[in-house]
């Protein structure tokens, strides 16, 4: 039987050549996620816009392309037909990128120190899913993609942390958690359904129908998914528009 999609994901190029690469960043959730960086900095006192870039280029590397190509290496969920040793060498270069800015950070604040290991380990735990996927989790992936770029971010301004940040921090979690309840039922239906029967009698008469390609099954969550994810980096960049 077809599937609900030709497509893995809403963001998908078709496959092939440079579209497998392009896919396999998750441009829309990436983007979402660096967002997270941002307004963790611009709730310190002082934003310093050279850290902020470098921290930037830390989470683009270790979420952005390292996460995701171990994602794919494991499962090939995207479906892409970049060669394993091509991920692996992506994955390995970035994540070790990402591990020595953060390393280089720590020579100015010495507490990002504690978070650069935490973050390797989340990366390589959570997308190959180490040890029976205890870190695969809904709630290791909120934390992790939502709360801990905001908080590191901050210490990476500031070299501590504030009420502020940890309230931020806990937004950003509940957010990441909001986007992978969507983002999973959008998956699910694309990547695994075969069929879908049934209808929607509604008060007025009307009766909507119930079948793959209907927008009340994955089509209204990946449009929840772009809109917060838009919205998310449009705050972001209002937030360090009006500190920089």
């Amino acid at each position: 039987m077809a599937r609900s999609a030709s497509r893995p994901a809403f963001y998908a190029l078709a496959p092939g050549g440079w579209r497998d690469y392009a896919t396999l960043l998750h441009l829309p959730y990436t983007a979402w996620h660096l967002a997270y960086v941002a307004i963790g900095a611009a709730l310190a006192p002082r934003l310093d816009g050279a850290v902020l870039g470098w921290t930037l280029a830390a989470f683009a590397l270790a979420v952005g392309v390292a996460a995701h190509c171990l994602d794919e290496l494991h499962g090939r969920p995207l479906e892409t037909r970049v060669p394993a040793r091509v991920l692996v060498a992506l994955a390995a270069a970035s994540l070790a990128g990402a591990c020595a800015i953060g390393l280089w950070g720590a020579t100015r604040e010495p507490w990002l120190l504690v978070f650069v290991p935490v973050g390797a380990i989340v990366v390589l735990g959570y997308n190959l899913e180490l040890g029976a996927g205890r870190l695969h989790t809904d709630g290791v992936f909120a934390l992790a993609w939502g709360g801990f770029p905001v908080l590191v971010a901050y210490v990476g301004q500031t070299g501590s942390l504030s009420v502020a940040v940890v309230l931020a921090a806990l937004a950003a979690t509940a957010l990441s958690a909001a986007q992978r309840t969507l983002s999973r039922w959008a998956r699910a239906l694309r990547r695994h359904a075969v069929r879908v029967e049934g209808a929607i009698d509604w008060d007025d008469g009307t009766r909507s129908e119930l079948g793959l390609g209907s927008p009340l099954l994955a089509a209204h969550a990946e449009a929840a998914l772009r809109t917060l994810a838009v919205a998310v980096v449009l705050l972001a960049a209002a937030l360090v528009a009006m500190r920089l």
